[in-house]
């Protein structure tokens, strides 16, 4: 077996299973809070799309994707990020990918170098997505926590420079995935230079890009890359799970630098992952369509209005910039998750599986991670849910 599989810590979600196993809730219906998961139904045009070109099965699909498809992808992206024309090619900068979760593992084992000395080191915001973790160890990097501070994003500037001289890879997550905190485009455009300083790969993970709270959408990497008129060092990760609430399409992209993109159409080309011809055409609709991203971003604005009114008296409650998180403060999450499930049958993650212990800090230690993923109704009945909890059971009740 691989030996470094023994490096991989369990994921989220299996630390939660076994955290409440054996744990009786009440007879009633779980809301479980607990995984990101967009649970609003498809946007219909998607859904005919599918059925439209599933004549498609009789097709080997293509690592690079149909044209069509890379087309509206740089279309999409053009529009979104202000770029300008021809800066965005995508027969050489855009590629199709099964979700970001997908393309943000396989960039590792693309571009870190292989038996390098001493292990560069892939620097990763702290608290997580844990698959940027996972694509550093199996790819024999070390993972380098950058601890986020009050405003929910590393301090990237006060990075030593001999960490940056060996950084073979950085993860940045904006909006972040659990804190909801934005890059600004001027930090983008820091971050890009130092990539260029060190030569670096500069993986920016914005599939949550979409889903912001303010009038502004928030900054992308692209936007800052084409102020300096080149995509060296630069790529973008996007993914239609939470944009346009199709988990189950496995349906994103990586865009920007052409001579990294090449490296990962070889690397794909042997690993085999090529969209299904009738998901890519049902990508198109969907990047193709603003209307139902609009009404998407509305529904999650009146959750967190909700969650600010129902939870505002008991929970530091804290609207993010962007994405479908909670993430208050609690006190000790394993113990506050583990209460909430018995008592109110509500499912939700402690902030302590989303991060690591790095300098001294543990990020997520006294946080929950709440998303707030179903329905309108059944947020507002798990919200209430934990409301009824808390007049019982104080924060305090949950101090280390």
């Amino acid at each position: 077996m691989n030996p470094l599989l023994d490096t991989l810590q369990a994921y989220p979600f299996e630390r939660l299973r076994q955290l409440l196993a054996g744990v009786t809730a009440p007879d009633r219906e779980l809301i479980d809070f607990s995984i990101g998961e967009p649970r609003h139904p498809a946007p219909g045009i998607v859904s005919e799309a599918i059925i439209e070109h599933l004549h498609g099965l009789t097709e080997y699909p293509k690592v690079l994707g149909e044209l069509r498809l890379r087309q509206a992808i740089a279309q999409w992206a053009s529009q979104r990020f202000h770029l300008p024309p021809g800066f965005l090619n995508p027969e050489s900068q855009v590629i199709p990918a099964n979700g970001s979760r997908e393309a943000l593992f396989s960039i590792a084992q693309a571009v870190l170098p292989a038996c390098a000395k001493p292990q560069p080191l892939v620097l990763l915001p702290n608290p997580f997505y844990q698959i940027y973790e996972g694509a550093a160890l199996l790819a024999g990097a070390e993972p380098y926590y950058l601890n986020c501070g009050t405003n929910g994003q590393p301090d990237f500037k006060a990075i030593d420079e001999t960490v940056w001289a060996r950084c073979a890879l950085l993860y940045i997550n904006s909006p972040h995935n659990p804190t909801g905190a934005t890059l600004s485009c001027e930090t983008l455009q820091w971050l890009i230079e130092k990539s260029r300083q060190h030569g670096f790969a500069l993986a920016a993970d914005e599939c949550y890009s979409e889903l912001y709270t303010g009038p502004d959408a928030p900054a992308g990497i692209l936007e800052a890359a084409a102020q300096t008129d080149s995509l060296d060092n630069v790529l973008a990760f996007h993914s239609l799970s939470k944009r346009s609430s199709i988990p189950g399409a496995r349906s994103g992209f990586v865009a920007g630098d052409a001579k990294i993109l090449k490296a990962f159409v070889l690397y794909r080309t042997y690993l085999g992952a090529a969209m299904p011809p009738f998901i890519q055409a049902a990508s198109i609709s969907a990047w193709q369509d603003e209307t139902h991203v609009i009404q998407t971003r509305a529904s999650y604005t009146q959750k967190f209005a909700a969650a600010q009114t129902i939870l505002g008296q008991y929970l530091p409650i804290e609207i993010p910039a962007g994405g479908f998180y909670l993430w208050p403060q609690v006190g000790n999450g394993e113990a506050f998750v583990k209460a909430l499930f018995a008592e109110e049958h509500v499912r939700c993650l402690p902030g302590a599986y989303l991060s690591r212990e790095a300098q001294g800090c543990h990020p997520g230690q006294d946080r929950v991670r709440i998303a707030l993923v179903g329905s309108h109704e059944d947020c507002v009945e798990g919200l209430e849910r934990i409301r009824h909890f808390l007049e019982t059971h104080p924060l305090s009740s949950f101090s280390y």
